[in-house]
């Protein structure tokens, strides 16, 4: 996904050491992992994290939860090159070596779980906001083909209600990425759940975070 200015190199870092830093991820990651272990805790198998950035957050993650194995992806190069070196940092057997994928294709998310089972969760951190549309279609559709009966997908980030932005901070960060990409946006909780309910998911949860973030939690249709 694009960086949108958020990742940087830590200059007190050697040029050949190619972790990237989120000043996001300092911000949001413990509030992110209060919500993710409640679900998560006392569970094995295997999570995805969708756009994985510079790969603090999976790292992260990781450590707290040794029975869980962590599968890392995203589309951009140099963000797979800082992911690897996080993980190869942090020396964690947990985290699998991140996987080059483009959300907005569906069946490369099934392609790369095959042979693995079925996923406990996918996870994914400020990506729809700023991606086009078909990108939440297709991990949506991806997430549906590859979480097991009691799996979870997570979509963290901005979000409206209601059609109305939550705050507004929110509102010019819809409108400064409406104008670098008129296909980028802050999305509506209603649209996503239409889309979810379409592929055979369920809002279930929505909880609120600092920042004017929310993480709207996901399930299979009961029935």
């Amino acid at each position: 996904m694009p960086d949108y200015g958020e990742f940087r190199n830590d200059s007190r870092r050697g040029a050949s050491d190619e972790r990237l830093d989120a000043a996001a991820f300092h911000r949001n990651h413990v509030a992110i992992w209060t919500v993710l272990e409640k679900f998560l805790r006392g569970k094995t198998g295997n999570v995805l994290e969708a756009g994985s950035g510079t790969g603090q957050h999976v790292v992260f993650f990781a450590r707290q939860s040794p029975g869980i194995t962590w599968w890392p992806t995203d589309l951009n190069d140099h963000h797979l090159r800082s992911i690897a070196a996080w993980t190869a940092h942090e020396n964690l057997a947990n985290v699998r070596q991140p996987q080059r994928i483009d959300l907005s294709n569906p069946c490369q998310l099934a392609e790369m779980n095959d042979g693995h089972g079925a996923l406990l969760a996918v996870f994914c951190a400020n990506v729809i906001h700023i991606a086009p549309w078909r990108v939440a279609e297709g991990l949506i559709a991806g997430a549906s083909h590859c979480l097991r009966p009691d799996g979870r997908l997570f979509l963290y980030g901005p979000f409206k209600r209601n059609g109305r932005h939550t705050a507004p901070s929110n509102e010019a960060f819809d409108a400064s990425l409406r104008n670098n990409n008129p296909e980028w946006g802050v999305r509506d909780v209603d649209e996503v759940a239409t889309l979810a309910q379409q592929n055979g998911l369920t809002l279930t949860d929505i909880t609120e975070m600092p920042a004017n973030n929310l993480i709207l939690a996901f399930e299979r249709n009961q029935g």
